[in-house]
């Protein structure tokens, strides 16, 4: 097998975060293309309408993402006196990185887990389970800690945003394209999609299955920026074995974190829901077995180059 460098694997997940969005992008000309084969041009102003209603709704929790986030999961924010021994493996993160001090949380739940949250370094919240703190030593609980200020330094909840803004606007259109369908019969304008029985119904196709491929590419870059954290925590910690024995740990314990809604797994270091009730295609982070497999590739290569 061909060596692989460590800065190879961050740019790799770099380069395959932008084209699943570039592909979310290219979604959007197909769908609105598809409209106006199927209706005709009386459809152009749904597109500007429905980017409206996803931008609104996703970057207004976008900006209270921190404070929404804490409320969902019951995490309560710490003072350094609380708990002097995380913040002082913190510290050493921040030094590393170079980011600001985040904020510190606490859930009360007996299940390892971790998550970061906040819409810039600025307004960043890390929090851990009081299962996390409780089965980790320090090495472990230093590349948790590294991984969540990953995501905080890659701009994960950004990208997130931007991911969601776009599967949310293909999901309206088509919605509403598909509500037109049913109320209106069916009936179109024949001038402008030129009477093309293929086209109408690859474009009615296209509507009806739009909404699926937006998901499974939002599931995708997900994917993708959760192997770029583990891949960026190296870099903070010179240390893969740490993280990686942590995600075995987490892999051995079979307990899940109380709070597991839709709306947050995909911010936990592992989800509570892959491999239990989603499907692979629509995971929100890589099967932890492989994320193992890639941090051993890694500490093969030695010091992080």
């Amino acid at each position: 097998m061909a060596e692989v460098s460590f800065r190879g694997m961050q740019n790799a997940n770099r380069r395959k975060t932008y084209l699943l969005l570039g592909g979310m992008g290219a979604l959007v000309w197909v769908v609105v293309y598809a409209a106006l084969t199927y209706f005709g041009t009386s459809t152009v102003g749904i597109v500007p309408i429905a980017v409206g209603i996803a931008l609104i709704s996703v970057w207004g929790s976008y900006y209270t993402s921190d404070s929404i986030v804490l409320r969902m999961t019951g995490a309560k924010l710490l003072q350094e006196s609380d708990n002097p021994k995380l913040f002082n493996v913190i510290h050493e993160i921040v030094i590393a990185s170079g980011l600001p001090m985040p904020k510190v949380a606490i859930v009360e739940d007996p299940a390892p887990n971790a998550f970061a949250t906040g819409r810039d370094p600025q307004h960043a919240v890390i929090a851990f389970t009081t299962g996390i703190l409780d089965a980790m030593d320090r090495d472990q609980l230093q590349g948790v800690i590294a991984h969540e200020m990953s995501h905080v330094a890659n701009r994960d909840t950004l990208v997130s945003a931007v991911a969601a803004t776009t599967a949310g606007a293909i999901a309206i259109i088509s919605d509403i394209l598909t509500r037109m369908m049913w109320f209106s019969g069916g009936r179109r304008d024949d001038r402008d999609s030129g009477g093309n029985p293929v086209a109408l119904v690859i474009s009615l196709v296209v509507l009806i299955l739009a909404p699926i491929a937006a998901m499974l590419l939002k599931s995708a870059v997900s994917r993708k920026r959760e192997s770029l954290a583990d891949a960026t925590a190296v870099a903070f910690t010179r240390n893969p074995a740490g993280l990686r024995s942590a995600l075995e740990v987490l892999a051995a314990d079979s307990t899940v974190v109380h709070q597991r809604s839709n709306a947050v797994a995909h911010i936990w270091i592992e989800s509570p829901l892959d491999g239990k009730s989603v499907s692979r295609l629509f995971s929100t982070h890589p099967p932890i077995e492989e994320r193992i497999a890639a941090l051993r590739a890694m500490e093969s290569l030695g010091p992080a180059q």
